[in-house]
């Protein structure tokens, strides 16, 4: 069993910055890559950024890119999510997800594509 604990969102004006962090448990971090996704209530759970399983890759929602950096630190068993720019539409909550296969080689936004994820953190921003 994998525990994915996220961190760090709160409450924010436009035009500011959040970073969440996600540390998870067990020895085989390193060999998966990494998603966030966001919700909002009566919404599917959307994809906003995945990093690969070395943390040399990484892939965007068209929402994010250029404001949104993802990046892992295998030692720490933690990956982060720097949010810059933020926007009102970015309010959701945001979870932190492990993939469900090893070293994958290809990019999922699929929520079904990752096996384990984290409790969530509110992230809202205000106008």
């Amino acid at each position: 069993q994998v525990l994915l604990v996220e961190s760090g969102g709160g409450l924010v004006q436009a035009g500011g910055s959040l970073r969440l962090s996600c540390v998870a448990s067990g020895r085989t971090f390193s060999n998966y890559a990494m998603g966030w996704f966001r919700q909002v209530p009566g919404k599917a759970r959307e994809f906003a950024a995945a990093i690969s399983w070395s943390g040399s890759s990484t892939y965007y929602a068209d929402s994010v890119k250029g404001r949104f950096t993802i990046s892992k630190d295998n030692a720490k068993n933690t990956v982060y999510l720097e949010m810059n720019s933020l926007k009102p539409e970015d309010t959701a909550v945001y979870y932190c997800a492990r993939r469900l296969i090893p070293y994958s080689s290809s990019w999922s936004v699929a929520p079904s594509a990752y096996e384990y994820w984290g409790q969530g953190t509110q992230v809202t921003v205000s106008s």
